[in-house]
């Protein structure tokens, strides 16, 4: 059985979405039908018996697109204050969209000293297991609102692989708004091609990876390919996938080749 076969036998399961998966295109405004499907999704994987942590970025870009802003400011008092006003706008639709189909979600904001301090780390998996224990879905993201750089993991790709290391899930499929990961630029080079799996991360898989993809997010390329190496060093297999389609997160629990997996 191959890596990509053992995915139809995940049953914990790390989900992590991107500021450009939950936005349209070109601004700051929320994508509501792909969230209400992407959350349809996950409802339906729970149902099927699978645990489901979400890890979620776009609070940032939500709370532009709430106090109606053309840019994202520069200075981090403001960023801080929009990922306070977006942060209670994203929780909201989740929580409207995750009741419409029966289930309870429970919202947790981590920072660095819940991944590094070892008493804080075992009382984030306590609280996470808890969530799961109770059939609720866990959403997470980092708390923007008040970290500094001392104690902020710095994006959610890092911190979806941290969770997923935390919790000792058995994938972790990341929503970005590429369809995988590619041996050169596909914007700029019209012979680049996909590679569907990478069975080891060194120099030259990390040099194919550029810097943030859009004006919205944080990470970029580079920060799944750092995510995928915590995980795959923690023998956790890691899909970066399209979340623009969002039936390709059924697709990749069900084994089909789409996407890059990074095999533990």
């Amino acid at each position: 059985m191959n890596c990509r076969e053992k995915l139809k036998f995940a049953r914990r399961i790390v989900i992590k979405v991107g500021t450009s998966t939950l936005t349209h295109n070109n601004n700051f405004n929320l994508n509501l039908y792909r969230i209400e499907h992407l959350i349809r999704e996950i409802a339906d994987l729970h149902n099927a018996g699978k645990e489901i942590i979400f890890v979620t970025s776009g609070a940032i870009a939500a709370g532009i697109g709430k106090m109606n802003l053309k840019n994202k400011p520069e200075n981090i008092p403001e960023n801080q204050a929009l990922a306070a006003i977006g942060q209670g706008v994203l929780m909201h639709i989740y929580e409207k969209f995750f009741a419409e189909y029966g289930l309870t979600m429970g919202q947790i904001l981590l920072t660095k000293d819940n991944a590094t301090n070892e008493h804080a780390r075992e009382n984030s998996k306590n609280s996470l297991m808890a969530l799961l224990q109770m059939g609720a879905i866990p959403v997470i993201n980092e708390n923007d609102a008040v970290a500094v750089d001392e104690i902020k993991i710095g994006d959610n790709d890092n911190l979806s692989a941290i969770v997923a290391v935390m919790i000792d899930a058995e994938v972790l499929i990341i929503l970005t708004d590429i369809d995988g990961l590619y041996n050169k630029n596909p914007k700029v080079s019209g012979d680049a091609k996909i590679l569907h799996e990478v069975k080891k991360i060194d120099d030259a898989v990390e040099k194919m990876a550029g810097g943030a993809g859009t004006k919205l997010g944080t990470g970029g390329m580079f920060t799944k390919i750092q995510a995928a190496k915590l995980t795959t060093q923690n023998n956790i297999p890691t899909v970066i996938v399209s979340g623009k389609e969002i039936e390709n997160l059924r697709r990749v629990l069900n084994g089909e080749e789409i996407g890059t997996i990074f095999s533990a």
